[in-house]
């Protein structure tokens, strides 16, 4: 029997226990001191379940007490904003993958077809599991080759933020990673009411082509959970709450990513959990290739605050040839200003029609998408009104956290 969401849920509480984990995280703003109080006089706290923007999660079957899951590698026709087509690869329909969300101690079985034209293993980047589980072609096991089947099977003896992406160089770079988050058995403290999980990707996609070009060494599309700005979903939460923001870095740049408004802790790397107290404040985090960077920060100050990759050119996406002044949509014809001689960018691009009309983006201003291109998104910290508004439009479209 698939399980759904909420029976995942129903896990985790039953694996949080009364005690409370170490790793403390010095919370901040108004209100830390009195959540403190609250779950010192409370049950411990439990495990939240992290929501992947614009990435679905990978269900599981139970088999006796072995949580079994599915993946297909497998091409993959996607978009990164409406109308950019691309021919990535990718597992299960999705780029990146499905997320897979377990919690300490599990069992679990991952079976994995092959199907895509050439062979193919995975690794589990940062899990200590046996050498023959490990995915690297040759060296642990043969490939898996196309139409062909393997199973993974391992118990998790850690927690934190994991991911697993083919060990073929080129098929990381078509896209090939997803999330593999372990929640620990007892939540850390000071736990958190939000847990927000990105992967950082590049691509070079040359002109009238849609197959990324994995030879290059220069990206012009950058992506958060496969989508660029304006096209990736905000992130929702509301004022005070906890917040932790889970990042992975695959391909072929770092990125220093910076939160507006807010200063936050690195509670954890690829590796699990850092050793705490945590007391040194930042909000720019570098997030280097293979490498995962997990935040915290109490939303203290409402307003819809930008998370993103702070190098120049990953702050814009190729949404026109640089050479030249502009012309077309970009240029006269659409109310702007002519460009100044010289230079080829306008950096002020209203693009609200490629934001859709999801439901994170209630509230927002016309023409927020102006500056909001590349690897780029928004923290978003409301007030309770505009937050159960939110969470009614994601009610009426069938859509849970």
């Amino acid at each position: 029997m698939v399980r759904s969401r909420r029976s995942f849920l129903t896990g985790l509480a039953s694996l949080a226990g009364a005690a409370t984990a170490g790793g403390a995280v010095a919370a901040r703003g108004p209100g830390a001191e009195q959540a403190r109080q609250a779950r010192s006089d409370g049950p411990a706290p439990r495990p939240v379940p992290v929501v992947t923007p614009d990435v679905p999660h990978l269900p599981f079957e139970m088999a006796g007490a072995v949580k079994v899951f599915r993946l297909r590698a497998e091409p993959v026709r996607t978009e990164f904003v409406p109308g950019r087509v691309v021919d990535a690869w990718g597992f299960s329909g999705s780029v990146p993958g499905p997320t897979i969300e377990v919690s300490e101690g599990d069992r679990v079985r991952v079976i994995i077809e092959n199907g895509l034209p050439e062979p193919f293993a995975p690794h589990w980047h940062g899990l200590e599991v046996p050498i023959a589980m490990d995915g690297v072609p040759g060296i642990s096991q043969p490939p898996i080759a196309p139409g062909e089947s393997f199973t993974y099977e391992f118990t998790l003896h850690q927690n934190g933020t994991f991911f697993y992406h083919s060990h073929m160089a080129m098929q990381e770079m078509m896209g090939m990673i997803g999330l593999f988050i372990i929640h620990p058995a007892r939540a850390h403290e000071p736990a958190v009411n939000r847990d927000f999980g990105l992967i950082l990707q590049g691509w070079a996609l040359l002109p009238n082509n849609t197959v990324p070009n994995t030879l290059a060494m220069e990206f012009n599309w950058l992506t958060m959970n496969g989508k660029a700005g304006p096209a990736t979903t905000p992130l929702v939460v509301r004022r005070g709450e906890r917040v932790r923001i889970r990042l992975v870095n695959l391909g072929m740049d770092h990125h220093p990513i910076h939160l507006h408004g807010h200063q936050f802790h690195v509670t954890g790397t690829e590796a699990g959990r850092a050793a705490g107290p945590f007391t040194m404040a930042e909000n720019t985090v570098l997030v280097g290739v293979a490498q995962a960077r997990d935040i915290e920060f109490v939303a203290t100050y409402p307003g819809d605050w930008m998370l993103h990759c702070h190098l120049p050119h990953h702050m814009m996406n190729q949404m026109q040839a640089m050479v030249g002044p502009m012309h077309g949509e970009f240029g006269e014809h659409a109310g702007h200003r002519p460009p100044t001689p010289g230079f080829p960018q306008d950096m002020w691009t209203p693009m609200d029609h490629l934001a859709g009309d999801k439901p994170e983006i209630v509230g927002l201003p016309p023409q927020w998408t102006g500056a909001m291109m590349g690897m780029m998104t928004l923290v978003r910290v409301v007030e309770p009104e505009l937050f159960e508004r939110i969470e009614r439009r994601r009610a009426e479209l069938g859509r849970t956290s």
